[in-house]
Order: C-alpha cells, then sequence, then structure tokens
C-alpha cells in the first residue's frame, strides 16, 4: 500500500524501550502497515516539536513512560482512533476524554502475562523442593543434607493455591497441567465448573489459604483487593508454607507479612513489593525464608518484542477492517488490572 494510504502512527513512550520493542525486522513489518517515524517518540503531548505528528495521528503506539492520555492530550490528537499499547495494564494511561470519545484500546497485557506465569511455575517447583532453604544450609555447613532431613521435600501432591484467574493466573494454571499438583483456585467472577476447565478446585479465598502448601498471588490491584492478604488471613496459611507474590505490593498487609517472615513460620518468594523497593533496613533482604527479586517476573530484555509483535497484530487487524484481539473495554476496568 502506498505511504500515503496508511494510517498514521506515533509512538508515545519512554524510546529506551523501542529498540527492544521493535526490533529492526518487526519494525520494518510495522512500517508496511502504518506511516510511522521510529525516530519520533512522544514524551510530552505539549511539547510544539509533536504537534504536527500528534495533530494527524490516526493511531498512538503507547508503551512504559507514555504520558497520560489525558483530556489534553487528546485535543492534540484529534483524528485519534485506536491507541495500541505495548505494555500491560491501561488503568493509570488512560484517561475518561478518551473512552468518552470512543477511541479503540487495545493492551499487550496478554503476551505480559506468558514471562509472569513462567517465573511463578519456576518459582513454585524450587519452594516445593525447598531449594532456597537447602542452598542456604548447604553454603553454611558444606554438608550434603540427611535421609531424614528430606523428608518434608517434593512437588508430588503438593496443594498449589491460585488467587485471581487474571491473564497470568490462567496462564499459569495451564503450566501447571503437567506437574503433579493439586491446584486449588479462588477468584470470584469464576464458576466451579469453569474452575474445573482449568484444571483447578473453585475455593472461597480462606479455605484455599488454610488447604494449600503454596499460595500464589494473581489477582489485580484494584479498591477492593487492597490487602486482601491481611493479618488474619495470612495466619491461615499453614506452618511452612509458601506465598508468591508476583502481583502487587499493596495486595498484602506488609506489616503482616513482615511479622510472618521474621517469626520463620511462613516463606515467601516476592518480585513485588510495598513499598517498592523496600527500604534498604527492611529485614526481608537478609532473611534466609524470603527470596526477593526486584521486579523482573515481568516481560524483559527479548521479551519485550513479544508485546512489539502484539502490536504489529493488532495494527493488521484494524488496517483489514477487523476488530483487535486484545481490546480493552472501559467496563472491563472495575474486575481487571
Amino acid at each position: 500500500m502506498p505511504s500515503a494510504q496508511l494510517p498514521r502512527a506515533v509512538f508515545a513512550m519512554d524510546p529506551v524501550h523501542l529498540p527492544r520493542l521493535f526490533p529492526p525486522p518487526l519494525m520494518a513489518r510495522l512500517r508496511q502497515t502504518a506511516a510511522v517515524d521510529p525516530a519520533l517518540v512522544v514524551r510530552d503531548p505539549a511539547d510544539p516539536a509533536v504537534a504536527e505528528p500528534l495533530a494527524g495521528a490516526e493511531v498512538l503506539i503507547t508503551g512504559w513512560g507514555c504520558p497520560r492520555l489525558d483530556a489534553g492530550a487528546l485535543a492534540a490528537a484529534p483524528r485519534l482512533r485506536a491507541v495500541l499499547h505495548a505494555a500491560g495494564s491501561v488503568r493509570g494511561l488512560i484517561g475518561d476524554a478518551l473512552w468518552e470519545r470512543g477511541v479503540t484500546v487495545s493492551s499487550a497485557a496478554a503476551a505480559n502475562a506468558a514471562p509472569v506465569a513462567e517465573y511463578t511455575l519456576a518459582m513454585i517447583l524450587l519452594a516445593g523442593k525447598d531449594v532456597f532453604a537447602h542452598r542456604e544450609r548447604f553454603r553454611g555447613t558444606h554438608a550434603l543434607p540427611a535421609a531424614g532431613e528430606m523428608s518434608a521435600v517434593g512437588n508430588m501432591g503438593r496443594r498449589v493455591g491460585i488467587i485471581g484467574a487474571s491473564r497470568v493466573g490462567r496462564r499459569l494454571l495451564e503450566l501447571l497441567r503437567p506437574h503433579d499438583f493439586e491446584v486449588l483456585l479462588c477468584d470470584p467472577y469464576v464458576h466451579a465448573s469453569e474452575a474445573a476447565t482449568l484444571g483447578a478446585e473453585l475455593l472461597p479465598l480462606d479455605e484455599l489459604l488454610a488447604h494449600s502448601d503454596i499460595v500464589s498471588l494473581h489477582a489485580p490491584d484494584l479498591p477492593g483487593t487492597y490487602r486482601m492478604l491481611g493479618r488474619e488471613r495470612l495466619a491461615l496459611i499453614r506452618d511452612g508454607g509458601t506465598l508468591i507474590n508476583t502481583s502487587r505490593g499493596a495486595l498484602i498487609d506488609p506489616d503482616a507479612l513482615a511479622e510472618e517472615l521474621v517469626s520463620g513460620r511462613l516463606r515467601a518468594v516476592l518480585d513485588v513489593t510495598e513499598p517498592e523497593p523496600l527500604p534498604a533496613g527492611s529485614p526481608l533482604y537478609r532473611l534466609p525464608n524470603v527470596f526477593l527479586t526486584p521486579h523482573i517476573a515481568g516481560s524483559l530484555g527479548n521479551e519485550l518484542e513479544r508485546l512489539g509483535r502484539v502490536v504489529v497484530e493488532e495494527l493488521e487487524r484494524l488496517a483489514a477492517g477487523l476488530p483487535p484481539a486484545y481490546e480493552v473495554r472501559h467496563a472491563d476496568l472495575v474486575r481487571v488490572a
């Protein structure tokens, strides 16, 4: 298609992400579908230098570092008809004015769920083998464990509780299928028959916590999920249980969690915390029963190309007159991130 007939697109994100999101072959494919200048990346819609390209933009390709698309940004882009987000949640990005105008919004959140689910599966398997504790012991003793020390180790029949059948939660449920786990699920929007199809037994939250050896948190960060795991609920997890959080730190009461971990009653794998990062003096950095990672479960490095590919495919669908495969609707935001 001649470039004059291609829809006009503009990037709006931190430009540091652009080469990973759209490496040369993928950028070439993108430019076959839209008239876009890879050297032009909007950071501030009010910048006079971007006024002309924004005024003609029909599509905004956004990502981490994109300015909020509020009424002012929307006024600078009167022809805008689609926002394709090469990242996860659009909750903090999209203002009411954009929804009111009826602009189509798509997100690569489903693609971003893949590495989070993979990270979580790895941590579940390692936790079931008590890898973190044995690493600490081995560092100190330099001796192989006695047979009696291994009686509680293993993943055969381990009960894994999944909180939230989100995109990540559902992908994790798929990844758990080949393993000999007993999988429990809590999600207020899922019925028992659907949970069974997903390979899990549906339980209320308190029952799931009380019956799981490993609990993995995949609920969205919403007002209704704030501090959903407080002191009373954390106390329901059995002694020696492991809590994995790759969602958001705000879902857990940080003081109550710290008390449980300092006491040694629970173990935790935390890729997210509140605050983030934790202050330098936090005991969680030093505890042998806590495995902390710096928010790395989501797409990083070469995984970003997966997000860019979703954007290119969505743009190709729009150019062909098809609806996006990963459309985000305003009404969905009451229950998804």
